[in-house]
């Protein structure tokens, strides 16, 4: 246990994979990297509002930041905001003289993995641990868990270190399973279940492939996310998807990331909810692919605890209860009947002036 937000660890009992083995891995092969990014500043448009599926302009923060009141383990769905990313938001804005201007952070977003160790190597929280959640594709963003006392003293800028450890990862029993995103540790202790060939994988919720939307013809599934639409209610109230959390473990059933997010019916994708719900058309709470493969091989298993905040034990998460989307809370979207009343009417309307002459002719 890295650290952890109580004054004891989980009962043994309680722990997602607790006294389970993991995966056979090439753990000989793998290289740590140290990379590095700054806390990052939220970035505005020129126009302050965004448009939700429902017709409404909203004002609402959105991605970048420190955010002090949500971390994985919170609920993700409803809240006033736009993509919130929890806890920190990391890009390194640095130039080097060879290759693309953005090529550091590119490099920072690719080596990153769930599940590896951050610290905070300068400013008053110096030496301060953290964790990898997620990456969020088009801003591109890496996001880090922090104790709460800690995110309440980091600052904007504050320079944070990563040890990428995970690229290259491959299962050793599975083949056709492909690894991506995906630190060792979180394998280890995630609780996978090996029987038969096929790898039982725990996660919180099953989202249709259908339903997923920004990120499509995209090959960012190694560096970045893409998002599960919830505007249409049959189906967010079918698959629960209103009850999401920052952290959660969900299968994405009908998905193959491999080279790109595409459905694909025989396969299965298994990722992290790494950003919140959004109001705008086609976006929606964020899925960091970790693992995907044959449906045959790579099965879901439901299990309300798989979420990063209690594979890692840095937190209680909280339970998972459906909630309203924001668009459903707002009473604007609500439709205004116009009554019929007469109003007033101008001296020069043209049926008042027809009506005039007709009687002056009469």
């Amino acid at each position: 246990m890295m650290w952890s937000d109580t004054q004891a660890p989980l009962p043994p009992a309680q722990r997602p994979g607790a006294d389970r083995p993991g995966p056979r891995i090439n753990s000989q092969e793998l290289v740590i990297v140290s990379v590095q990014g700054q806390i990052a500043h939220p970035v505005a448009g020129a126009a302050p509002y965004r448009i939700g599926h429902d017709g409404v302009p909203r004002v609402l923060p959105g991605t970048g930041g420190i955010v002090l009141n949500r971390r994985i383990g919170d609920l993700c769905v409803g809240l006033a905001g736009d993509h919130i990313e929890p806890g920190v938001s990391l890009h390194n804005n640095s130039r080097e003289i060879i290759g693309p201007r953005d090529g550091p952070n590119t490099a920072l977003i690719t080596y990153a993995c769930v599940g590896n160790v951050a610290e905070v190597l300068n400013g008053r929280c110096r030496g301060q641990r953290g964790l990898v959640t997620g990456k969020h594709g088009g801003v591109n963003h890496v996001m880090v868990d922090f104790p709460t006392p800690v995110l309440a003293r980091l600052a904007i800028g504050d320079r944070i270190g990563i040890r990428s450890h995970g690229l290259g990862l491959r299962l050793l029993r599975h083949p056709r399973i492909e690894v991506m995103n995906c630190d060792p540790a979180l394998l280890g202790r995630w609780g996978l279940l090996e029987q038969e060939g096929r790898l039982h994988v725990p996660v919180t919720h099953l989202v249709p492939a259908r339903l997923m939307g920004s990120g499509l013809g995209k090959n960012t599934a190694w560096r970045g996310d893409y998002d599960i639409q919830l505007a249409d209610r049959p189906s967010r109230e079918r698959w629960k998807l209103t009850s999401l959390r920052f952290g959660d473990m969900v299968a994405i059933v009908g998905a193959d990331v491999r080279r790109g997010p595409i459905y694909r019916e025989s396969r299965v994708t298994i990722g992290v909810i790494v950003h919140g719900d959004s109001t705008v058309s086609g976006h929606g709470p964020g899925v960091t692919p970790l693992l995907t493969g044959p449906a045959a091989c790579l099965r879901p298993l439901l299990r309300p605890d798989a979420n990063l905040a209690e594979i890692f034990q840095v937190r209680r998460a909280q339970p998972a209860r459906p909630q309203p989307l924001l668009v459903e809370r707002d009473a604007r979207r609500r439709s205004c009947r116009p009554v019929e009343t007469p109003g007033p009417r101008l001296a020069f309307d043209t049926d008042l002036a027809h009506a005039d002459d007709v009687g002056h002719m009469a």
